[in-house]
């Protein structure tokens, strides 16, 4: 009875999961405000690429990430089936445009590993550690990496 009280102790994270550029990846729960369908954006001059534009939420402006881009994926054909998954980076409010949200995964954090060294160092920078659930393998999110630091410092 001690060695299953034992497992039950350890610490637990959430996470959401998502598919983009039909990869698995997710990011920490309490990032996420809110999940939305997809709304059209109205882009902004010299914008970089991967920034699709600017939506109205609830009286906010919101920029929109097209993740897949941001990643070197390859930007996301316009679908009404992509989602925008709000969330919280640093000190702003951005839009991140996936292809599907797919599970909400409590996962102990010991089980998390860590993004292999034969990885870029780029892809280290975005990807902060690998969920393995099933047979699936689902890439961490550093939210953080994902704005460049002058956007990210805007309020």
């Amino acid at each position: 009875m001690h060695d299953r009280d034992m497992r039950t102790n350890s610490t637990h994270r959430e996470f959401v999961a998502f598919r983009t550029a039909q990869q698995d990846f997710c990011v920490d729960i309490i990032s996420i405000r809110e999940i939305r369908g997809w709304t059209s954006t109205t882009s902004l001059p010299h914008a970089p690429s991967y920034v699709r534009g600017v939506i109205n939420l609830r009286g906010s402006v919101v920029p929109i990430v097209d993740l897949a881009a941001r990643l070197g994926l390859g930007a996301l054909d316009d679908s009404e089936r992509n989602v925008i998954v709000i969330a919280i980076i640093g000190n702003q409010v951005v839009g991140l445009l996936v292809e599907a949200v797919f599970d909400i995964l409590t996962v102990a954090e010991e089980s998390i590993q860590g993004t292999p060294a034969i990885a870029s160092e780029s892809a280290r920078d975005y990807v902060k550690g690998i969920i393995t659930e099933d047979d699936r393998m689902i890439r961490r999110i550093d939210l953080e990496r994902i704005l460049p630091p002058a956007m990210g410092d805007v309020a």
